[in-house]
């Protein structure tokens, strides 16, 4: 009896190391978020730190609608609309915080703290929103699915567009600026981290199998709507991180900042990257944010919109050169050849 709860207690022990060792890496890289965030981002020029800023918030938003179109398998086309309503709903609520009690928000930790807690419920907010469109609409597949959520992008567009309280056409000026380069980052850790994590459990597993094969998911037990509708909700939450950021980092909102092709740069991040792939996203998002930004000088001499154009010419490459996009659905430490050599070594 002591024997077997030495054993129990030894084996408590290793889990408990493998997990500090398993989560190592992403404490380390937390540290040197606030490390740059305290040290380098005064030294930087405004121009790059707001490009920096947008890589960031882009990780979000990325690998957010991943964990739908890549690991469940299904086609969303209203990202926009959920980084919308958290962008709209923080906000509205930091605003409002700041007119009412301005000696609060005058506090540097309790307004640090009312911005994330403002991050937190608009984020809920936009989830409960991708429950309620999800529910009915994930049903769908294809080109249907596709379909609606454009719908609703659209129709969260228009619906801001008539609400005088935050702006209306005009816009929503004068939100706190808060978003900083610690926040971003933090945030895109903990969507890249979550999702890593989630993709994993059973839970995640079960996005998979509704990816691979839905009947077979289905005759295995697996109720392949309310999985989907779980992904829908968890990319939605981290949507509505994703525009709160944007929203406290640019001190304006406009609806239409939020129309079709917001959504469509976003697919475009998961495409080009690979459908299922984490690291494909994050790479994805920073090689088209920075290339965006590239492209803004040459569109103020020609005062043509090349954007498009090379998003096209790049999706038109993808489908012919590599169809299940950069990585696929691997991991970029997959190709790495040391672990080809881990996998040889084991093998008899």
């Amino acid at each position: 009896m002591e024997l077997s709860h030495k054993l129990l207690a030894i084996e408590k022990m290793q889990v408990k190391r493998s997990g500090l060792t398993r989560n190592l890496p992403w404490l380390v890289a937390l540290a040197v978020v606030w490390t740059i965030s305290g040290f380098a981002t005064p030294l930087v020029n405004a121009y790059y730190f707001s490009i920096v800023i947008y890589v960031g918030i882009n990780v979000v938003l990325a690998v957010s609608l991943n964990l739908v179109n890549g690991f469940t398998g299904q086609f969303s086309m209203g990202h926009a609309g959920f980084m919308a309503i958290g962008g709209y709903t923080s906000a509205f609520l930091t605003t409002s915080l700041r007119s009412f009690y301005p000696t609060l928000m005058s506090h540097p930790f309790a307004e640090q703290g009312i911005f994330i807690g403002a991050l937190i419920i608009g984020a809920l907010v936009a989830s409960v929103a991708g429950y309620l469109v999800g529910l009915p609409s994930l049903r769908l597949k294809g080109d249907y699915l596709a379909i609606v959520t454009l719908g609703f992008g659209e129709i969260i567009r228009v619906f801001l567009l008539n609400i005088e309280a935050i702006g209306g056409a005009r816009g929503m000026p004068g939100i706190p600026s808060l978003s900083s380069f610690g926040w971003v980052y933090t945030f895109a850790l903990i969507t890249v981290f979550v999702i890593a994590r989630l993709t994993v459990t059973p839970i995640g597993r079960e996005f998979l199998g509704v990816r691979e094969d839905e009947i077979a998911s289905e005759a295995m037990g697996v109720n392949t709507t309310q999985a989907k509708v779980r992904a829908f909700v968890i990319g939605a939450f981290f949507a509505g991180i994703g525009g709160g950021l944007f929203a406290h980092f640019l001190s304006y909102l406009n609806p239409s900042t939020f129309d079709f092709n917001k959504s469509f740069d976003i697919i475009i991040m998961v495409v080009l990257g690979g459908m299922g792939t984490i690291t494909g996203s994050v790479i994805a998002a920073c090689l088209l944010t920075v290339l965006r930004e590239g492209l803004r000088s040459l569109q103020e001499i020609t005062h043509i919109d090349f954007r498009m154009i090379i998003y096209s010419m790049i999706l038109i490459l993808m489908m012919i050169l590599r169809p299940n996009g950069l990585f696929g659905t691997k991991e970029i430490w997959e190709f790495l050849p040391f672990r080809n050599f881990k996998q040889k070594k084991k093998s008899p």
